[in-house]
């Protein structure tokens, strides 16, 4: 009985025990859990001091600590330059795992890089491989999170991304609960193959899944900075809030100030980033490209090489150095730090990828081609290369123009209808803009035209989806849309491509060396230089902005455009930046102008040149505030330019009026009013009065046009005909105005005023067939049957439904002049209406040949 009782005893001992040995560990399990937690809530917002002292304390207190504990440590120390730190606790830990850990020799792999041991980086891969080899994917530690880090592998050694996301991350953001690592690198893989998209789901998963966590929050900026600023801006600050230190969100942010020229602030940012890390090789690439960009070529050697000095052969550094300058549009400084990196490290197809961009922008056509090629063979999925190869078989299908001072590639359907006036437009530019500004171009010239909107953006800015540009100029390459992709509001291709062209002369004479502002401030001006109609001119709006206090400063003009949150705020950018040249040139005179333009070729900063040409850039920033504000009270002066508040309109707008007799506003609302109860004569007058006050001008053509509208319906044709003269002379993007006027003009036969508004309307889209029956009218109505000839021959080419008739008036004109080619075309009139009896008679006359009885019967012709 007391064997058995002791027994009993012992038995319940032993359980009691167990027990307590299972409730013990998973205690200490739990509390190492909530420590760990908390370690990992400190690095995530910014304590990255704190992050340490909880993991050194930890892994001192454990017999044999948790993998995750050391991966937690080594961020923390990589984050903060501590490099020999990391390197010493990636040791502890290879060690307290066995060796065995795939995760630490992947992250032991950027330590060993930063330690300047290459050939350690490359055996830690070798021992992922020979791990995986002997012991699976679940050598050491965690199963899923292993698979983390064995795709990240697998991508270094190029295996293919789709395959890696399915099989290697899509498991972990599968999980119960989701594995955080998992999520982020597939964020990271789009993000690295240009697939803005798929990378914003994806952060936006991690998002939903673990709340405000600043990676996936940065991620999500990263993915959406192309597309929406504003947004972007937003969710690094959202990022900030969480961790103040985060040095990605920073990076972002000092780069934004860079894109804006905004120097000054992106270095206060770099300091931040630097009181972090030092050592940070990204912080000081980017103090390398304000340097060069200050000319400071001493401070960009001296900052490169402390980006490089604990892993010397980072090919990162370069790359993110060329790719600024590049966006700078210093392209062959860029292409030069492109081939650095590829010095570094052959394999590196970012920079392959953005070498074969900068070449292709410097009008190095064969070889840029070469590099995009190697680098979507080495990366398939990236999509900027895979869009610029799909781009050039469509190009090789493009017509090409040339003259000794130009290369211009347009579609082959498209060359016949304008590409000759393109060139002569072209050589018109050149022979005008490089005689006033004394540049002398060494090199031809290449212009691109795309058919498809799609097409250009790819050129031009490696992506599809980019609308809102009309054309931009590299320096001696300009890609532009065609008149064929507009719609919506249509645009002038003829002061596109004269604008473009006037970058071409800037760009060259100040060797890309010019701020945004500067560049298309002078090309918008030598728009309205060429052509009062073209530009941009005082608005009401611009009027607006510019008495509120919106005007930005002479000093710091760039930064308008990068901080434009809307197209209206970008075409105000466009417009003051006109407005401060057009005060250059007025205030200290067009040599001036020119003299800034050479010391910025020299190397000088844009506001040091503005002060040693002009006055002190404080001085001028106040100069040109006033100038702007008495230009804006100047609009149209007698008239009350207040915007009426929300509570007047519920008021009749004769009440409004009898208190406020002359508001712009007030008077546009009666007229609308009056013009929607059909009420034309009532709606005449306040228009009217509007336009005695404010004559009209470039974008002035709201009242106008309802003018127009009032005069037509109330059969004053005379007054319609006035009007609406005045708006095509005005307006160089007002189609429906130049058709309406050719239509009166054709019918009163004013040939002259036909043939100018039938060329404005040319210069907004040539692809209207009729208009090429009027022109051919007009001249030979105007005795000009070479153009009556060219609009037939034009007309050829937009495949009208009575090519016989075309044909055989080409033939007509063709024969009557003497030129040849008329017996062609009317055998293709006969061709196409062999009963064509005036056909038969016109090759008669051409082969003088006698008509003879048995002519054909006649065939019907269309006119």
């Amino acid at each position: 009985m007391n064997v058995v009782f002791l027994r009993q005893t012992n038995l319940r001992r032993r359980v009691f025990s167990g027990m307590l040995a299972l409730l013990l560990g998973f205690l200490f399990l739990r509390l190492e859990g909530d420590a760990f937690d908390e370690a990992k809530t400190t690095l995530r917002q910014g304590d990255y001091e704190g992050c340490i002292e909880h993991c050194r304390n930890s892994i001192g207190k454990q017999r044999r600590p948790n993998e995750d504990w050391f991966l937690l440590l080594m961020e923390a120390q990589m984050t903060l330059g501590k490099y020999a730190d990391a390197w010493e606790t990636l040791q502890k830990g290879l060690e307290a795992t066995r060796e065995r850990s795939v995760r630490l020799y992947y992250a032991g792999r950027k330590v060993a890089q930063f330690q300047n041991k290459p050939e350690s980086a490359e055996k830690f891969v070798e021992k992922i491989d020979g791990l995986v080899k002997r012991w699976g994917g679940a050598a050491y530690g965690d199963p899923v999170k292993n698979l983390v880090a064995l795709g990240k592998t697998a991508l270094l050694l190029g295996q293919e991304p789709r395959w890696v996301l399915e099989f290697f991350f899509d498991p972990g953001r599968q999980a119960d609960p989701p594995v955080r690592e998992a999520i982020l690198a597939a964020g990271d893989l789009a993000l690295d193959k240009e697939d803005f998209a798929v990378a914003g789901a994806s952060f936006l998963e991690g998002l939903n899944r673990f709340g405000e966590d600043p990676d996936f929050l940065f991620g999500l900026a990263a993915s959406l900075r192309h597309s929406d600023t504003e947004e972007t801006a937003a969710l690094l600050e959202r990022a900030l809030a969480v961790n103040p230190r985060h040095l990605s969100s920073l990076l972002m942010l000092a780069d934004h100030a860079v894109n804006a020229e905004e120097y000054r602030l992106a270095e206060e940012t770099l300091n931040k980033v630097l009181k972090v890390n030092g050592d940070h090789p990204e912080a000081w690439a980017y103090r390398a490209v304000i340097a060069h960009l200050e000319s400071d070529f001493e401070g960009e050697k001296e900052a490169r090489k402390r980006s490089l000095k604990h892993w010397k052969t980072n090919p990162a550094v370069d790359h993110l150095i060329g790719k600024k300058l590049s966006q700078k549009y210093r392209f062959q400084e860029g292409a030069d730090y492109q081939r650095s990196a590829m010095r570094l490290d052959p394999g590196w197809t970012k920079a392959q990828l953005q070498l074969a961009q900068d070449l292709l922008r410097l009008g190095q056509e064969e070889e840029g081609w070469q590099w995009a090629a190697r680098s979507h063979e080495k990366d398939g999925y990236n999509q900027t290369a895979y869009n610029l190869l799909t781009l050039k078989t469509t190009l090789d299908k493009y017509a090409v123009l040339e003259s000794d001072s130009f290369l211009v590639r347009m579609p082959a359907e498209e060359t016949p209808i304008f590409g000759e006036e393109v060139l002569e437009l072209l050589e018109e530019a050149k022979a005008a803009l490089c005689d006033k500004y004394g540049v002398t171009l060494e090199r031809r010239v290449i212009l691109e035209l795309f058919g498809h909107q799609k097409h250009f953006a790819v050129r031009t800015f490696g992506m599809p989806h980019n609308p809102g540009f009309l054309g931009v100029c590299f320096g001696n390459v300009i890609t532009a849309n065609s008149p064929s992709t507009q719609s919506g509001h249509p645009s002038n291709w003829r002061a596109v491509l004269w604008h473009e062209f006037c970058h071409v002369v800037t760009l060259t004479m100040t060797r890309n060396r010019m701020p945004r502002w500067l560049s298309e401030g002078i090309s918008v001006y030598e728009e309205v230089q060429k052509d009062s109609s073209w530009g941009q001119s005082m608005t009401p709006a611009y009027r607006r902005r510019i008495l509120d206090g919106r005007l930005a400063p002479v000093s710091e003009l760039s930064a308008a455009f990068m901080k434009a949150a809307s197209g209206e705020d970008m075409q105000f950018a466009y417009y003051e930046s006109s407005l401060a040249v057009r005060y250059l040139v007025e205030t200290y005179g067009a040599k001036t102008l020119i003299g800034i333009l050479r010391d910025l070729g020299d190397g000088v900063s844009i506001n040091e040149a503005l002060s040693k040409n002009t006055v002190p850039i404080a001085q001028l920033d106040e100069q040109f505030a006033a100038y702007a504000k008495t230009l804006a009270a100047g609009l149209g002066e007698g008239l009350n330019w207040d915007i009426p508040e929300d509570s007047v309109h519920s008021v009749p707008i004769e009440a409004a009026l009898a208190t406020n007799p002359d508001n712009y506003y007030l008077l546009l609302r009666h007229a609308k009013e009056r013009i929607a109860e059909e009420q034309w004569e009532e709606a005449r007058d306040p228009l009217r009065k509007i336009l005695s006050r404010y004559p009209l001008q470039p974008g002035n053509d709201e009242a106008p046009r309802l003018l127009a509208q009032c005069y037509l319906e109330l059969g004053d044709v005379e007054n319609e005909r006035q009007i609406l003269r005045q708006i095509a002379e005005a307006d160089h993007e007002s189609p429906d105005i130049y058709l309406r006027l050719i239509q009166m003009d054709a019918e009163a036969k004013r040939w002259e005023r036909v043939h100018e508004n039938l060329m404005r309307f040319f210069a907004v889209n040539p692809f209207l067939p009729q208009l090429y029956r009027i022109w051919a009218r007009c001249g030979e109505a105007l005795g000009q049957d070479a153009q009556a000839i060219r609009a037939w021959e034009k007309l050829l080419y937009l495949k009208p439904p009575d090519l016989a008739n075309v044909h055989y008036q080409t033939a007509r004109l063709l024969h009557r002049n003497g030129e040849e080619g008329a017996l062609g075309h009317v055998l293709r009139a006969l061709e196409e209406a062999p009963r064509f009896r005036e056909a038969y008679r016109l090759l008669r006359d051409i082969k003088g040949l006698e008509e003879t009885p048995s002519s054909p019967s006649p065939a019907a012709k269309s006119e």
